[in-house]
C-alpha cells in the first residue's frame, strides 16, 4: 500500500509523535507479521493504521459490518437470489469477536456504535456480543440498509466484498453469491456521501481490501478470482481479522489512557458463545474453539502480547 500523510493523532495522556509511531509499528507487526501464511499483511503500513485511529478518533457515530457465512460442501448453488433460509452452513469464528472488541472500545470513548451483519449471521454475533458486554447487532440485507443510522464512519472487518465479476467468492474459489448479502454496497454509498470507510481483512477477498491494488494480486497470485474489488478508504491487512480490531482497541487505549481492549478470559467467552451459537472455524469447517486454523490458546496469547505492550508503552510505566 502506498503510504500516505501520516495524520494527527491525539493522545491523553500525551504520547510524543514519535512514542505514537512506534507503537503504531508494533501493533502491525504483532498482528500482520505473516503468521498464517496467506501473503496480505506484508502489504500494510504504519500510517495506515495511523490513518484508521484518526478515523475513528474523529467519529461520534460508527457502523461496524461484520459476519461470512461459509457453507457446507455441496450444500448451495452458485446462481439465484440470496436464501433466507435454510443453507446449510454457519457463521464464521472470524469477524464477530474483533468487531465486538472495537465496537465496545469505541462505545467505551462515548461513540454511538451498532454492529451490523445479514440474517444468517445475526444469531453468531449476537451471541459474541452479549458474552462481553458489547454493542446492540442489528440486521441489514442491502448496502442502503447499513447506513440506515447516518453513520459518520463505516467499518468492514471480515466482511466479504465483490470481485472483478461481481460475485461473492471465498478463498477456495467457491462461488457464495446465494448466501452473502451485498452489504458492500454500504462503500460505494458511504464515500459518494463522504462518509470514511476502513476496511480490516485477512484474505484479499473482504470488502474494502481493493484499496491494496496491485499488490494484493501480486501477494495471493492464486487467487485473483476471489479478490475483492471494493475499496475503502483506508485498509488494514493483518493475519486474522479478529486481530485488526484488537490492536486498533489497544491504539485508542492509548489515546485515551485508559484500557478499552480485553483480556484473554473474555476471548474465551466470546469464542465458546459463538461455538454454542453454531459458528465454525473457517479454514476447518469445524464448530471448535479455533479462528482460521489457530486454536484458542493462539488468540489468548496474541491478546497477552497486545495487552502487554498497552501497558508497557502507556505513559508512567
Amino acid at each position: 500500500m502506498t503510504d500516505v500523510v501520516v495524520p494527527v493523532v491525539r493522545c491523553e495522556p500525551k504520547l510524543d509523535d514519535a512514542q505514537f509511531l512506534a507503537v503504531a509499528k508494533d501493533v502491525a507487526d504483532c498482528v500482520a507479521s505473516g503468521r498464517t501464511g496467506r501473503g496480505i499483511s506484508g502489504l500494510g503500513s504504519v500510517s495506515a493504521w495511523l490513518s484508521a485511529v484518526a478515523l475513528l478518533e474523529k467519529s461520534e457515530r460508527i457502523v461496524v459490518v461484520t459476519g461470512f457465512f461459509v457453507p457446507e460442501k455441496g450444500g448451495l448453488a452458485s446462481e439465484g437470489p440470496v436464501a433466507s433460509i435454510g443453507p446449510r452452513g454457519a457463521a464464521e469464528t472470524d469477524g464477530p469477536p474483533g468487531a465486538v472488541i472495537l465496537g465496545r472500545a469505541l462505545v467505551r470513548l462515548g461513540k454511538d456504535v451498532s454492529l451490523v451483519t445479514d440474517a444468517l449471521c445475526a444469531p453468531a454475533l449476537e451471541a459474541c456480543s452479549a458474552a462481553v458486554g458489547g454493542p446492540p447487532v442489528r440486521c441489514a440485507a442491502a448496502g442502503a440498509e447499513v447506513l440506515a443510522e447516518d453513520p459518520r464512519a463505516l467499518v468492514f472487518l471480515e466482511r466479504l466484498g465483490r470481485s472483478a465479476d461481481g460475485r461473492y467468492r471465498n478463498m477456495r474459489g467457491e462461488d457464495i453469491s446465494a448466501i452473502t448479502p451485498p452489504l458492500d454496497d454500504a462503500v460505494s454509498l458511504a464515500r459518494k456521501a463522504g462518509i470514511p470507510v476502513l476496511a480490516i481483512g485477512d484474505g484479499g477477498n473482504e470488502a474494502g481490501m481493493g484499496a491494496l491494488g496491485e499488490g494484493l494480486v501480486r501477494a495471493v497470485p492464486g487467487f485473483s478470482a476471489a479478490l475483492s474489488v471494493v475499496a475503502a478508504d483506508v485498509a488494514l491487512p493483518v493475519d486474522v481479522s479478529n486481530w485488526g480490531g484488537y490492536g486498533l482497541a489497544v491504539l485508542l487505549s492509548l489515546c485515551s489512557g485508559k484500557r478499552l481492549g480485553h483480556l484473554p478470559g473474555e476471548e474465551q467467552s466470546m469464542l465458546r458463545a459463538l461455538v454454542a451459537a453454531g459458528a465454525v472455524d473457517g479454514v476447518t469447517k469445524r464448530c471448535e474453539l479455533s479462528v482460521d486454523g489457530l486454536p484458542l490458546r493462539e488468540h489468548c496469547r496474541l491478546v497477552w502480547r497486545l495487552e502487554d505492550l498497552r501497558v508497557r508503552s502507556s505513559p508512567g510505566w
